[in-house]
């Protein structure tokens, strides 16, 4: 067992606590890696406060990057000093889900509360998303993470393990989108801008972001959008597939706000589909007129991560990076240390920053 400082979450809604807890060493098929840097998704923020429920206390934090420093027995993809991603998506690898080859929808759960985290008494600690990289260390299962070079800056690398992922992937994997088709993303904050990137890299022909927020359309413009709609007008979608001339063939929903799912429908073409990648608060609802999807083919389907397979994905999209054809440096916000991450999350709760991460020395 080693110290470590982390931000502990011990009461929903109340801010974190940074202090000093214990990591145990990884075990057969686990590393541990010293984080550089970890970004505040607002998924992390939404289990803090208490929106998706969880076991307390806990350490949150999933979308991160830095150096393996321990290696556990049959660690194979990655060694001692290698940079890499470290993500949430713990998949076994050989449950039917990871098997067919959909690792983000694994079915072997994973128990956090009995994993290397615990309190300095040795009593529970949460280690919530199969991550808690509100941290300066972390032990996860090597399956987890993913080499990417020593020439990326560590807080853009950090993005890559979720919200990149989950935007771009979206795009890419869930909708399928091909070159010339049209597509609308509702939202434009981290994961939006990224599903906007994903859209322009999948060689879109019209890409319709929509926001309640005029000067986040100006950000979306900056990373692909052809086109940008308010979201306060009054049926946006008018605008939307006036810009279009047409129905979408994929809407991308990136915000956890269920009026968002309501109005998705909307903006869809004959035989478009919604893909759903924001989550609302557990028990929100939404509703749809049934008979009007099968009318005319059209379809709603979930996103979870992107539908990615990181050792597949993550790779091509740090070369794009690398060629200066995927935005991530634009997509950092601010940086701050550990002890700031309770200004951080309030900073990021505003909805102005992009993304706001966490560096460690």
């Amino acid at each position: 067992m080693q110290n470590i400082k982390a931000a502990v979450a011990h009461e929903f809604g109340k801010p974190l606590s940074v202090e000093t807890v214990r990591l145990a060493p990884p075990k057969s098929g686990e590393v541990e890696v010293t984080l550089k840097a970890c970004a505040i998704c607002h998924s992390d923020i939404s289990f803090a406060d208490g929106g998706w429920g969880g076991s307390l206390p806990a350490v949150y934090g999933h979308e991160a990057a830095g150096h393996v420093t321990a290696v556990g027995d049959g660690v194979e993809n990655v060694g001692l000093g290698d940079a890499v991603v470290v993500t949430l998506i713990r998949a076994c690898g050989s449950c039917p889900n990871c098997s067919g080859g959909a690792p983000t929808l694994c079915t072997t759960p994973y128990d956090g509360d009995a994993g290397p985290l615990s309190m300095p008494d040795g009593s529970k600690l949460h280690q919530a998303m199969a991550s808690g990289a509100f941290a300066e260390k972390v032990v996860v299962s090597a399956r987890q993470v993913v080499g990417i070079g020593d020439d990326i800056p560590m807080e853009a690398a950090s993005l890559i393990a979720c919200g990149v992922i989950t935007g771009v992937g979206a795009v890419v994997n869930a909708a399928k989108l091909r070159a010339g088709q049209d597509v609308v993303v509702i939202g434009a904050g981290g994961v939006g801008l990224n599903a906007i990137q994903g859209a322009r890299i999948a060689g879109a022909r019209r890409i319709v972001a929509v926001d309640m927020v005029p000067e986040k359309l100006e950000v979306a413009r900056e990373f692909g959008a052809t086109d940008v709609v308010l979201g306060t007008d009054d049926k946006p979608w008018r605008a939307a597939k006036a810009a279009m001339g047409k129905g979408a063939d994929a809407v991308i929903v990136t915000v956890g706000v269920s009026a968002a799912y309501d109005a998705a429908p909307r903006y869809l073409g004959y035989g478009g589909n919604v893909v759903m990648v924001g989550m609302p608060h557990t028990g929100d609802a939404s509703s749809f007129e049934p008979a009007n999807f099968a009318a005319v083919g059209q379809g709603m389907v979930g996103s979870k991560m992107g539908d990615v397979v990181i050792q597949r994905d993550i790779p091509w999209m740090v070369d794009l990076y690398r060629q200066g054809r995927l935005k991530l440096d634009e997509l950092i916000s601010g940086t701050w240390s550990l002890d700031q991450i309770n200004e951080a999350i309030a900073d990021t709760k505003t909805g102005a920053a992009k993304r706001n991460v966490i560096v460690f020395d």
